[in-house]
């Protein structure tokens, strides 16, 4: 995007035209389209425009050192993303069945980081370092040893979080049919406390932790845990 300037003389009057452009390619060839006609801008609003694309690139540090004593611009933290999550747990009713005390706040925000960036709990740390976390959920720092403990809390109370989504989701009418399967993931290595070596058809060599997901009508799951079977 740039100024296109020309000066013409006519009948000893001058005349000048400022056009607003870019160049853009079709079927290989270079071309120019004209966004904005700016002739009828005065003369230094014109060479603002002018300077603002050539130092577009720069142009916060440029201002910011042309006010003397003036406002250092810097990138704050990221608000959109986890404000609209956050809007959305809200909706659902997850924000009401976690509570609002901190270990729910953490465990909200450990939903969040899974769905912004599915990494560990010391990755969620580094995550909300660039989020305003803090002012979005209300929440002082923590660390991944908080974390950690949270998901210790989450299993504890696992049973009251499901019973409070289901009689938000369900308030009307008690269900009378609920959808159920038995399946199995795979966990390496030997000595974990969730897992127990696999049995036919699973591979033998792997750790399997059965899971029963359960669900209602609305075909929404309302409960994931450990299953006392064996597929």
């Amino acid at each position: 995007m740039f100024v296109d300037s020309s000066v013409t003389r006519l009948n000893g009057k001058t005349y000048a035209r400022h056009l607003l452009r870019e160049t853009y390619r079709e079927d290989g060839k270079v071309k120019h389209r004209t966004l904005a006609n700016l002739t009828h801008c005065k003369p230094e609003d014109v060479e603002a425009i002018r300077l603002a694309l050539k130092y577009k690139e720069d142009l916060g540090r440029i201002l910011a050192s042309a006010v003397e004593g003036g406002p250092e611009l810097k990138q704050g933290p990221s608000v959109g993303a986890v404000w609209l999550l956050c809007q959305l747990a809200r909706e659902l009713g997850v924000v009401a069945a976690l509570g609002s005390d901190r270990q729910g706040k953490l465990a909200l925000w450990q939903i969040i980081a899974r769905m912004l960036d599915q990494g560990s709990r010391l990755s969620a740390v580094r995550l909300a370092g660039g989020h305003a976390v803090g002012a979005t959920l209300g929440m002082v720092s923590f660390d991944e040893d908080d974390l950690y403990a949270n998901l210790d809390w989450l299993a504890d109370n696992q049973a009251e979080i499901e019973s409070r989504l289901f009689a938000q989701r369900e308030a009307a009418s008690t269900p009378d049919v609920f959808l159920y399967d038995v399946t199995s993931t795979y966990l390496e290595g030997e000595h974990n406390a969730l897992a127990a070596f696999g049995q036919e058809p699973g591979p033998a060599s792997h750790g399997e932790r059965p899971v029963c997901p359960c669900c209602g009508r609305s075909e929404r799951m309302v409960s994931e845990g450990r299953a006392s079977v064996r597929s």
